[in-house]
């Protein structure tokens, strides 16, 4: 029985989806081909993988890796179904991504997964939870980082990451003043690492290591915090702050407010025109 692949969100060289596989011990294995470097992270039910790399058994938190062109077979001979959030990389792409982290010579697998890391739970849990709030910026981060989290952990401890240059700060400066300039508009991070000369996974990490959060991170917040201060000062409708600021939709705005504000955008203005000395 094939699997079911929903498509969450792709980019020049990435991709990621939502694999659900139904199938049962009663159903037989039948080969497959990974068109490109697979990464999946396995997020519900177990199965057995067996590639040319050998074979293991995957659990919720393992990553299966598979090599471009490689024929791989998945069984279900102890229990029904499994579910993946599964990344593919072109090849090209990944050694770019490879060559940015230290003591990484090449990227060829060589083992068929990695077991549930300690390290990787924060990962894997955004992952999940951004499967169902499907944002396209977000994962094009995850499949960065993700992909940095495995080449570390197959090369074993990196060594720490020194202080960034000077040319990287002023960089990482420059794309901070475009994005509170633009925070309104569609800023895909292969643009922002274009625009300061850096691959994206450097770009990635040595923002995240200045600003304290990644770029994506960086974005929201700022959207996030002009809608709370135009919710405060003004009486426009709700919907046109959540357009206006750079929200798609209203019921991302909406969900994304109150996890952040714990309120609503709607009571989040009631409550702050209800405080104490404030004049209207």
């Amino acid at each position: 029985m094939a699997p079911r692949s929903r498509l969450l969100a792709s980019g020049p060289g990435w991709g990621v989806s939502d694999i659900v596989c139904s199938a049962d011990p009663r159903d037989r294995p039948f080969e497959e081909r990974h068109d490109a470097v697979c990464i999946a992270a396995v997020t519900h039910g177990s199965f057995q993988y067996r590639s040319a790399l050998g074979a293991a058994v995957l659990a919720p938190g393992a990553v299966l890796l598979g090599n471009a062109g490689s024929c791989f077979e998945c069984g279900h001979e102890h229990g029904n179904g499994d579910r993946c959030v599964s990344f593919h990389f072109a090849p090209d792409h990944l050694e770019s991504i490879v060559a940015a982290v230290p003591g990484a010579l090449h990227m060829a697998f060589t083992i068929p997964r990695l077991p549930p890391m300690p390290s990787l739970i924060p990962l894997l849990a955004r992952m999940e939870s951004a499967r169902d709030d499907v944002d396209g910026a977000e994962f094009e981060e995850l499949a960065l980082r993700l992909a940095g989290a495995v080449t570390v952990a197959l090369v074993g401890a990196a060594k720490p990451a020194g202080s960034p240059s000077a040319r990287d700060e002023r960089r990482i400066t420059v794309a901070l003043r475009r994005i509170e300039a633009e925070a309104h508009e569609h800023l895909a991070l292969a643009d922002l690492a274009h625009e300061a000369a850096m691959s994206p996974y450097h770009f990635l990490r040595t923002f995240q290591q200045l600003v304290g959060m990644t770029p994506h991170q960086f974005v929201l917040r700022t959207r996030l915090h002009r809608a709370a201060v135009r919710l405060r000062q003004s009486d426009e409708t709700v919907s046109a702050i959540a357009f206006d600021t750079g929200f798609g939709d209203l019921s991302t705005f909406n969900r994304r407010f109150r996890k952040v504000m714990g309120l609503s955008p709607s009571a989040y203005r009631a409550a702050e025109r209800q405080a104490p000395g404030r004049v209207w």
